[in-house]
């Protein structure tokens, strides 16, 4: 009997549990409350709520407007100044036999820079032997003649035309010396070879070396080396057409060489080029610069910075810009913690910030830091 009592009580107990687990199992817990937003989206306007914590990672300044001048930097190399450079020309074709100097030397007016044989100056020495050879027959010839005609063996018109023969024979003869003195030859005492030496017309660096000794020289029209007087150069600037109407001869401009970073050049623009490039859309513009340590060597590159006078323009620090599908925007405040997206046009950029054409005026208020937070 204990035994049925007991397992009659433990039927009970379970009947009882799952007569009561259907109410139970299926009462919902109260429902947790909503988190608030960090900020709120409609089409084009931010709304950061109160408490978001964004208020504290965003912000929001009052634009300003300034007159400071545009400092446009550009790309410039140091060139040699074409007024002070001298193009070594061989006077005919022939073989380079020497050339004493080397690229970067120094040279001094009237020191040997190279010497060039060539068949054409043998043919100028020969043409000087036989016009020398003419003369003298010439003048045998005429002065026969005039005998004859003392004599009255001969006609009068004889002693011209001898007369005739010796002018047009002093005449080769002076040409074939000429020829020779405009090669650097004293036609009364020439060389056992014909060899011509060039020399330096003027003292200065060579700066540019076009053959070698040994090589042929088949074009007198090109340079074997050029010599340029480097105690004043050029330091040319690439303006873009853009900014080429703005740009003035005497116009101040600071340039900074790569080769020497903590030196800043004050120069002012000496000339501009009457043609742009046709594949940069660039004009060199020239500012001369004194050189008498010979610091500044050609094709140095740097910057060169010109200063654009503008009226009142916007700034704002790049940090507050947003670029989105291309285009550039700022969130602009448009009542307490409210913002819209407002697209914008920007100019040039310096140490100052990037300036605003259109878009925004000074007194409106924008994020300058956190942007991208309401953007994401």
């Amino acid at each position: 009997m204990s035994v049925f009592r007991r397992r009659s009580a433990s039927w009970s107990i379970l009947w009882v549990v799952c007569a009561c687990w259907p109410a139970t199992a299926g009462a919902a817990h109260p429902a947790a409350p909503a988190p608030s937003p960090i900020f709120v989206h409609e089409e084009q306007r931010w709304s950061v709520p109160e408490g978001s914590p964004l208020r504290s990672r965003i912000q929001v300044v009052e634009v300003r407007d300034d007159a400071l001048p545009d400092r446009v930097p550009v790309p410039a190399v140091v060139e040699a100044d074409p007024g002070r450079s001298v193009n070594v020309l061989p006077p005919f074709s022939g073989r380079l036999l020497r050339l004493p100097v080397r690229l970067g030397d120094h040279v001094e007016r009237g020191q040997p820079v190279a010497e060039l044989s060539s068949p054409d100056l043998t043919q100028a020495f020969a043409d000087l032997d036989k016009a020398h050879d003419a003369l003298a027959l010439a003048r045998k010839a005429r002065d026969r003649a005039r005998a004859v005609l003392d004599a009255g063996g001969n006609a009068a018109k004889d002693l011209e035309q001898a007369d005739s023969a010796v002018n047009q024979a002093q005449t080769e003869d002076e040409r074939a010396a000429a020829r020779l003195r405009a090669l650097g030859f004293d036609p009364q005492h020439l060389p056992a070879e014909p060899v011509v030496r060039l020399e330096a017309p003027i003292a200065g660096t060579v700066t540019a070396v076009a053959s070698a000794a040994g090589g042929f020289v088949s074009d007198p029209t090109a340079a074997l080396l050029t010599i340029s007087n480097l105690d004043a150069v050029w330091v040319s600037a690439l303006v873009p057409e853009n900014l080429l109407g703005q740009v003035r001869p005497g116009q101040p401009v600071d340039v900074q060489l790569a080769a020497f970073p903590e030196r800043l050049l004050h120069g002012k623009v000496g000339t501009l080029a009457a043609v742009l490039d046709p594949d940069t859309r660039r004009t060199r513009v020239r500012i001369p610069f004194a050189n008498p340590g010979g610091a500044l060597r050609p094709n140095m590159f740097g910057t060169a910075t010109f200063s654009f006078a503008r009226g009142r323009q916007v700034r704002l620090p790049q940090s507050a810009l947003m670029m989105i599908n291309d285009t550039i925007s700022v969130f602009v405040e448009t009542a307490p913690w409210q913002f819209e997206r407002r697209e914008v046009e920007i100019g040039s950029e310096d140490a100052q910030g990037v300036r605003v054409l259109k878009g925004l005026r000074a007194g409106q208020r924008v994020i300058l830091r956190g942007g991208v937070l309401l953007n994401d």
